[in-house]
């Protein structure tokens, strides 16, 4: 995809698209209200979230399929360190002239200590020609997972910081220089 747009902890911002887009957008302890509009047919979004939070933050976004035959593939990953509130709201809105769309959503937080957080994974479909599907997450990493590292000689502490950054970085093609601010972020924890 040649539009590929980097967040840095943006808090309010709208998005209206005309062509593929991939949108990575990273956070610090921040809340954040993300609208992004599909205004052209045949046009896919990739969005990435991810979050690291300290105190109460709600992070809400809705991806509105404005237009017939869009697609949307939403991951949203949040790591809620201390004992503090993180709530997302993630909303895919397909209006009933908007045919052939798919509409997807990942949301996963994972908590370090005992946090408070909720997901609210909307689909508001007003149409039969669609694919939706939403999935969301709330927990700890697996001790299986843990041990499985562990058991190649790395320590638990070292095993746990892999898993957080395999989590929050998840896909190969972010450019590391741009969210540097990020990945110190991840190497603290």
């Amino acid at each position: 995809m040649n539009n590929v747009i980097y967040l840095n902890g943006e808090e309010h911002k709208e998005f209206n698209l005309e062509e593929d887009t991939i949108i990575y957008h990273f956070s610090i302890d921040k809340s954040s209200d993300i609208t992004i509009n599909l205004n052209k047919e045949d046009i896919t979004l990739y969005y990435y979230y991810n979050n690291i939070n300290y105190n109460d933050n709600n992070y809400k976004i809705r991806v509105n399929h404005n237009k017939s035959n869009t697609k949307s593939f939403v991951y949203n990953h949040g790591v809620n360190v201390n004992n503090s509130k993180l709530h997302y709201w993630v909303d895919g809105y397909v209006p009933k002239n908007s045919n052939g769309c798919d509409c997807n959503q990942d949301n996963q937080i994972i908590n370090i200590s005992d946090g408070n957080s909720k997901i609210w994974p909307n689909l508001l479909i007003d149409n039969f020609d669609v694919n939706a599907n939403h999935a969301a997450y709330i927990g700890k990493f697996k001790e299986e997972d843990l041990f499985y590292i562990m058991s190649r000689g790395i320590s638990r502490k070292s095993a746990y910081k892999l898993l957080l950054s395999g989590f929050l970085l998840n896909t190969d093609s972010i450019d590391k220089e741009k969210i540097s601010e990020f990945v110190d972020e991840i190497n603290k924890l």
